[in-house]
């Protein structure tokens, strides 16, 4: 296995699925995370977006769904989220412990064997759709 896909592999099923120490090993400490609506800086404040976006949720389990595809030092896949709904989104209607599931993709760029900058897209309108927020 190339060593960006275990990196990657370190991301999706370990850090996403809540061991947030991890975060300090597979990124360098000059990391830069965009989300889109904000920019990230550092191992610290990525596993601490990622805890934000679970605390919304129980039973948080993550798939890869395609990928990881590597080559010149950059990462893609294809992921999604499968969670409990536990309340706390402003706008939501969905009872807690409504299952929901949403998808998105990520593209990482390395340096040195640990990710240093990332960019993320995922489907935060069906997410708030099955939340009951939209529509």
């Amino acid at each position: 296995m190339d060593p960006l896909d275990a990196l990657y592999r370190r991301w999706l099923f370990e850090v996403w699925e809540g061991d947030y120490a991890v975060a300090e090993e597979i990124l360098t400490p000059g990391f830069t995370g965009h989300w889109p609506n904000l920019e990230v800086r550092g191992p610290a404040e990525a596993a601490e977006q990622v805890r934000r976006s679970h605390a919304s949720f129980s039973g948080v389990r993550t798939a890869l769904e395609a990928g990881p595809v590597v080559g010149g030092g950059m990462v893609a896949a294809a992921w999604s989220f499968h969670g409990s709904y536990q309340g706390g989104i402003p706008g939501a209607t969905a009872a807690p412990g409504t299952r929901v599931s949403f998808r998105g993709q990520d593209i990482f760029r390395a340096e040195d064997g640990r990710f240093a900058e990332y960019w993320v897209v995922s489907d935060a309108l069906g997410l708030m759709t099955a939340l009951g927020a939209l529509g």
